[in-house]
């Protein structure tokens, strides 16, 4: 039987790809990519095609989800397919499925990693990686839901971070917005009173992680609605008790107010 690789491309654009990921799609009998399930602002299909020298077959979410990647498991079938996705291959979870189903179908798989939104995110803030609880995304406004809210408060509970990812229409080029995100926050607190995100709650913004340009800012909720953070991606965390370190951290790259410290315990 044929093998099905994962590839990560990484954050940004073509050189996001590790050495090892770019030897696997050079020699391969067919090459995908999906790019729907995050955003890479400066990646260009035909770029990519001219650095591998073959033709990348971009598959959509319907393909792979829905056809349960008919297309890709045929190919992989026959012989070496190499699916190339934003990020870190696994961390989406429609491609957990699809390994399975590889599985089921008697087609060898493995993973070449690359760098993922979750150690991006984490990294460009200087908190530390081991005191992060759940992670949340955050929808668009259309699918308003008030569990991204339910897991800021769990965690704050027990002193940890969140990571919040902000939801993304990769296939209609749209963005939710850090400031649409904290205000979707701001509603449920208004309801809930638990003071959670208020206003003066300390939030951290990023955007472009993993460019040569990204945009880190600590403040408190209401200074971060007005921050002007450039294009996206977009993600948010929301810290819980920090260490010394953090707290330095947080000044030093994020131009948080010298008032983090008071968060230190």
């Amino acid at each position: 039987m044929g093998e099905l690789v994962f590839v990560g491309l990484g954050l940004h654009d073509e050189k996001g790809i590790s050495l090892r990921g770019l030897e696997e799609a050079e020699s391969a009998d067919a090459v995908f990519i999906e790019l729907y399930t995050s955003f890479m602002p400066n990646f260009s299909v035909e770029g990519f095609e001219r650095v591998v020298g073959k033709k990348i077959h971009v598959v959509s979410r319907r393909q792979l989800e829905d056809e349960n990647g008919k297309v890709v498991l045929d190919a992989a079938v026959r012989g070496k397919a190499v699916l190339l996705v934003p990020g870190d291959p696994l961390i989406a979870t429609t491609h957990v499925a699809l390994r399975l189903e590889a599985a089921k179908r008697g087609v060898r798989t493995r993973i070449v990693h690359a760098a993922s939104i979750i150690s991006a995110v984490i990294g460009l803030c200087g908190l530390h990686n081991y005191k992060f609880g759940k992670s949340v995304t955050i929808p668009f406004p259309s699918n308003f839901s008030e569990t991204p809210y339910m897991v800021v408060a769990q965690n704050k509970k027990l002193g940890l971070h969140t990571l919040c990812l902000l939801d993304i229409d990769a296939e209609g080029n749209r963005h939710l917005s850090l400031r649409e995100a904290l205000e979707m926050l701001l509603t449920v607190e208004e309801k809930k009173r638990m003071n959670i995100v208020t206003n003066e709650t300390l939030a951290v913004g990023v955007a472009r992680a993993g460019s040569s340009n990204p945009k880190v800012k600590a403040g408190s909720v209401r200074e971060l609605l007005g921050y002007d953070f450039g294009g996206p991606p977009y993600s948010l965390v929301f810290p819980g008790k920090l260490h010394f370190m953090e707290a330095e951290a947080l000044i030093a790259f994020a131009w948080a107010p010298l008032s983090v410290r008071r968060f230190v315990e």
